[in-house]
């Protein structure tokens, strides 16, 4: 049987373990970050006990040590920016324990003296609830864009996608021109993990985005573009869409959160706009009309059906509506 090794220290623990997480997991950079992030909380605990975390082994980590970081995390303030003074939810010390929880797995994996993952109870969480946008107030929205407007044809197909897709933010800036096919009203895009999924456009959408791309002048891959500069200065003379070309001009996702902000307030409604309540509000509508949640995890691309049962306060609603109407 072979021996565990008693001595990999905690940096080197971190490394292997983001390099397997981007190597062999295949990881988004977001989720590669986000755990660098919590882990390196983890060491600046350590400091807090006056543990070297340069010299701490994975074999010293023991239980008593977790509980001193779960109150750590407990009792933490955020120490500078906007949210300076403000206490971690307990959604957030959740995945600061998951980050550890996530490295003891994997160095148990490959025979590392540590703590055994199981035994880190991760804290009880409330169950989580969606907000999202009524079709009316998706209605509203639209409406809200002034189309004769530069941006406006773009920010009406950029909006009109995201809730006729459910696509992620992220899956929305990324995609290119030659990536739709308006005659099919489909596309393939790739979501978290690099996972391809089909994702339809409705008959609306398609005609907005038609419209929104009979407007560009310029001959850019993207599919979204910035206007901050004005007009694009493209002399292609072939009239073919370079995909190599207009990257510089390409929205990034920080500019579609403020486009979706900036309408949401125009329209006056109550609720703040983002493209992922755009998403909520996608599933909320497939799900409150009759479709299986089995089908909507596979158009929202979740791995898992558990993330897409988030939704269930639609289903339960509409269990109410049928007991309603046909129970007396």
């Amino acid at each position: 049987m072979q021996s565990k090794n008693k001595n990999m220290k905690l940096l080197e623990a971190i490394d292997k373990f983001l390099r397997h997480c981007e190597v062999a997991k295949n990881q988004s950079a977001k989720t590669i970050e986000n755990y660098a992030h919590y882990l390196h909380r983890f060491m600046d605990f350590l400091d807090t006990k006056e543990i070297v975390p340069e010299r701490f082994r994975m074999e010293e980590l023991t239980l008593d040590l977790v509980e001193d970081y779960r109150l750590y995390l407990n009792r933490y303030s955020v120490e500078e920016g906007a949210k300076k003074g403000k206490k971690l939810s307990k959604k957030t010390q959740s995945y600061h324990l998951i980050a550890l929880r996530a490295l003891l797995k994997y160095l148990t994996k490959i025979d590392i003296e540590t703590l055994a993952p199981e035994k880190i109870e991760l804290p009880k969480i409330g169950q989580r609830s969606v907000e999202y946008l009524t079709r009316e107030e998706v209605e509203l929205l639209f409406q809200a864009v002034d189309e004769a407007s530069h941006s406006g044809p773009r920010d009406r197909a950029m909006l009109e996608m995201l809730y006729s897709t459910g696509l992620r933010v992220s899956e929305l800036v990324n995609l290119n021109r030659n990536d739709i096919n308006l005659e099919r009203r489909e596309f393939m895009v790739r979501g978290k993990g690099d996972k391809p999924r089909l994702v339809f456009l409705s008959e609306r959408a398609a005609g907005i985005l038609k419209k929104y791309l009979s407007t560009r002048e310029d001959h850019f891959g993207p599919l979204f573009i910035s206007y901050s500069r004005g007009k694009s200065e493209d002399t292609m003379a072939s009239g073919k869409i370079d995909i190599t070309k207009g990257e510089e001009k390409r929205l990034s996702t920080v500019s579609v959160q403020e486009i979706a902000r900036r309408h949401g307030r125009l329209a006056g409604l109550v609720k703040p706009v983002t493209p992922h309540k755009l998403r909520h509000s996608f599933a909320t509508e497939l799900l409150h009309n009759g479709a299986d949640i089995r089908a909507v995890q596979e158009l929202l691309g979740h791995a898992s059906i558990t993330t897409t049962q988030v939704y269930t306060h639609v289903t339960n609603r509409h269990l109410k509506e049928v007991h309603e109407k046909f129970h007396r």
